[in-house]
């Protein structure tokens, strides 16, 4: 007898309609039918005396993902998620956050080039019924960015409940231009998420050793906390802002009627013209800006294909022999049914931004990071036991009193990551943003040239980045590098740097 859950999958299963591309494994869903896809509420902050002022709360609920059952979650002004953060590049801000959980937290400005001490990393933690004020100027290019709880050994945990939300800075350049921005309409954010619950509705987080070794997977997608959403544009052109926000999947996105679509952006800002693509990958906590045109009127579905056979992505050895399948699974994302009538978008500029070149500045320095995982050992401390090194930067684990870099302010830098695991891993500079230089000595892939913060890097390759450190000098406040598998960096993948 199939068990509520599987029957609930197999339902929805049934009911989508077939798709291209030779797909060979199901698409996962876990919903008796589609709803509406939610779109988190715009916080634009209100300005007093020349400050904008922004409050969260982060809170404990409960949400209703699957018909008839709830599930304990964390949010932020609500049960899951959080509010749409609106900064204008410029502006000072002030973010307070009230912690009413019964744990401690912290709130990470994922992308945003900030002081140290207001980066919301380990070290900033907000203890139960406490407050923390994030200050700072707004320093940044337009792009689409987000926040979430960065708590030593925890951030998995508590961002796989709902610690997470978007976060949108515009500029003078995003506003002069006449691309989709009216926030719920045109401009969508896409806050993708995979997501395992047990029988009784509750999140299923870790399981098994293989659950830390490969980062948390699931088998049930939510956008922006929607399980089977459904968007129905009103406009011939959409500006869909997508972000990978799950623990450690990585989705290669695409339509399921092969059409094509234009990326404004990566992570931290616009590409120099729009770059049309047929299909994306993103791994864990990077982000992209893609515009989509509808004017056919025709149905459409946005699905994650399984990683082609020659991905570098793809996991090598014996972890590929583990637990390949992964690679493989192909996911519904989104489904998509233009209204009949649909109202006229302009066309996107040809040009969209002047990408400065990091590198011509000059290279002050050059420095190695060595990503390391050991199969089969014990988690770090209290999650698991034994406190083995199992994974590392440059052979270290990482420790809160161990500075790892020592970073001179004004300096511009380049940082060689070189993966030697059997996996890819998602690497993360805090402080700012920087630019993808090559791979494996080769120019990077077109859409990843202008601004990242987070970057794929494959089994056995080099990434090279370039970045400027500059603004904030702060001998005693560090920021950090990590991997962003979730559960890779809370079991000791991640360094710590200092700017002085």
């Amino acid at each position: 007898m199939l068990s509520r859950r599987r029957f609930i999958q197999s339902s929805a299963l049934a009911a989508l309609p077939a798709l291209p591309f030779g797909l060979s494994m199901p698409l996962f869903a876990q919903s008796a039918g589609r709803q509406t896809l939610q779109i988190p509420p715009l916080m634009e902050g209100s300005r007093r005396e020349g400050v904008v002022h922004y409050d969260l709360t982060v809170q404990s609920g409960q949400s209703n993902f699957l018909p008839g059952l709830s599930t304990d979650t964390i949010g932020f002004n609500g049960s899951f998620l959080g509010p749409t953060l609106r900064l204008k590049n410029g502006d000072d801000v002030s973010i307070n956050i009230d912690n009413q959980l019964d744990e401690d937290t912290t709130v990470h400005w994922h992308g945003l080039h900030l002081p140290a001490a207001a980066d919301g990393g380990p070290h900033q933690v907000i203890e139960p019924g406490r407050r923390w004020q994030a200050q700072f100027q707004v320093i940044q290019r337009a792009g689409p960015f987000w926040y979430h709880s960065h708590r030593i050994d925890r951030t998995g945990e508590q961002v796989y409940h709902g610690m997470a939300g978007m976060l949108l800075v515009e500029d003078e350049e995003s506003q002069g231009h006449e691309l989709p921005s009216d926030y719920g309409v045109d401009d969508i954010p896409l806050i993708i998420q995979d997501r395992e619950f047990n029988e009784d509705g509750s999140f299923s987080y870790i399981n098994s050793h293989q659950d830390i070794m490969f980062g948390k997977h699931g088998d049930t997608i939510l956008v922006n906390g929607t399980v089977d959403p459904v968007f129905v544009p009103r406009t011939r052109k959409v500006r869909f802002r997508l972000m990978n926000a799950s623990n450690a999947r990585t989705y290669t996105l695409a339509f399921s009627d092969g059409r094509a679509f234009q990326q404004l952006g990566c992570d931290g800002g616009f590409l120099a013209q729009p770059l049309t693509m047929t299909e994306l990958t993103l791994a864990s906590a990077e982000r992209c800006e893609i515009v989509v045109d509808f004017s056919d009127g025709a149905p459409v579905n946005l699905i994650s294909k399984p990683l082609p056979a020659n991905s570098p992505y793809r996991m090598r050895g014996m972890m590929g022999r583990m637990h390949g399948a992964l690679s493989d699974q192909a996911f519904h994302i989104l489904a998509i049914e233009p209204q009949s009538s649909l109202q006229t978008s302009a066309a996107i500029p040809p040009i969209l931004t002047e990408v400065p070149d990091y590198e011509a500045v000059g290279i002050d320095r050059q420095r190695r990071f060595e990503l390391g995982m050991v199969m089969g050992m014990g988690m770090r401390g209290g999650r698991g036991g034994g406190n083995a090194q199992q994974f590392s930067i440059n052979g270290q684990s990482m420790h809160m009193v161990n500075i790892n870099e020592r970073v001179p302010l004004g300096s511009t830098e380049i940082w060689e990551i070189h993966n030697g695991t059997m996996m890819m891993h998602p690497f993360h500079i805090h402080h700012g943003q920087f630019q993808v230089k090559s791979r494996n000595g080769r120019p990077p892939h077109a859409h990843e040239r202008a601004f990242k913060d987070t970057v794929k890097v494959a089994p056995g390759e080099t990434v090279q980045v370039v970045m400027e450190f500059l603004h904030y000098a702060d001998p005693e406040h560090a920021y950090m590098y990590h991997c962003h598998i979730l559960e890779h960096e809370d079991n000791g993948m991640m360094g710590q740097f200092v700017v002085e």
